[in-house]
């Protein structure tokens, strides 16, 4: 059987986390340059603060992204002998409860200027010895800070469904929720400019029931990751396929009677145990358990660290086990209860 160490992506995927490594540095570079610029023209209205702080926070995913990918191959120790894989976990849950956090801020602060009824004056600014009204100023900025959010998010997530990366795609919709927010705050501007005094504030609370709504799902999401939650897809729209395909492989393996598997993700890989009952008189069983265990890991490069071990019996489907003595059945159904 195989000793676990370091783990390393495939050479395609390595070169895809490469390409999200550098997207999520251009990612960064443009929030701060967004963020520099709703600064200078913020104003006194609460979306454009609400699209400022959506901006502010737009930094943790990427962080946390470009933190965990220093930690996530690092060779297991004494301390952590199953290895760093969770730290893409743990940045899921970090970005997440972030976004959680400031969106019932903007909530919170949106419903309070509705209930008092605030009317937030937009004056002129002077700029190159023109004077003109500050929210065209504000439109133009949110407009230009909408197209690289849109163009940034389409990337990441096609690159995230490809690594089954989640913190990236988390990312990926943070980019989605910028300028759905800038959209929103443009539109609250206008309602100011056309006497609508409700229209700034409630622009921001749609922006902030957009963030809480994606900052519940994607915390519900890193808590079910780190409890164990079987395998599910990338946008948490289902379960994943593989460990049902994997099941049915070992199960085409003439000398495995029957079997059960159970996964778990950590981070970009799946770890788990994988019984098999052999057939009776089944000769070389070692090296038959070992080329198996090979096979598993060769099947997808998801397949990490996976303890391969024979039993005389498989207990009933109470324990989350799917028997194979119907193979139509294991090919029809999920590998994993």
């Amino acid at each position: 059987m195989r000793v676990y160490g370091r783990f390393e992506l495939p050479p395609d995927k390595a070169e895809l986390h490469r390409r999200a490594v550098r997207l999520e540095w251009w990612t960064i570079v443009f929030f701060l340059v967004a963020i520099s610029l709703l600064a200078v023209t913020l104003g006194q209205s609460q979306a454009m603060k609400a699209a400022w702080i959506e901006d502010m926070l737009g930094l943790v995913p990427p962080a946390a992204f470009l933190v965990a990918a220093r930690f996530r191959n690092r060779r297991p120790t004494e301390r952590f002998p199953y290895g760093y894989h969770r730290s893409v976990s743990v940045a899921f849950l970090a970005g997440s409860v972030a976004l959680l956090s400031l969106g019932g801020y903007v909530v919170y602060d949106s419903v309070m200027r509705l209930i008092a009824k605030e009317r937030p004056p937009i004056g002129l600014v002077e700029l190159f010895g023109q004077r003109f009204w500050l929210g065209w100023l504000m439109i133009v900025v949110l407009l230009a800070t909408m197209v690289p959010a849109i163009l940034l998010g389409r990337v990441k997530q096609r690159i995230a469904r490809e690594l089954h990366d989640k913190v990236l795609f988390a990312d990926a919709e943070m980019n989605r929720a910028d300028w759905l927010t800038a959209g929103a705050a443009v539109l609250g501007i206008l309602g100011i400019g056309a006497g609508l005094w409700w229209a700034d504030a409630a622009a921001a609370l749609i922006i902030g029931a957009d963030i809480v709504r994606d900052g519940v799902r994607t915390t519900r999401a890193a808590v079910a990751d780190l409890m164990d939650e079987a395998p599910s897809l990338v946008d948490g729209s289902g379960p994943h396929p593989l460990p049902r395909e994997l099941l049915a492989a070992v199960l085409d393996h003439d000398w495995v009677a029957d079997a059960w598997l159970r996964l778990r993700e950590e981070g970009h890989v799946f770890v788990g145990e994988l019984l098999v009952v052999p057939v009776a008189d089944t000769d070389r069983l070692t090296e038959r358990v070992e080329e198996l265990e090979r096979f598993a890991r060769a099947f997808n490069w998801r397949v990490h660290d996976l303890v391969v071990a024979p039993v005389t019996a498989i207990e009933t489907a109470d324990q989350g086990a799917i028997r194979g003595s119907d193979r139509r059945e294991i090919h029809s159904s999920s590998g994993l209860r």
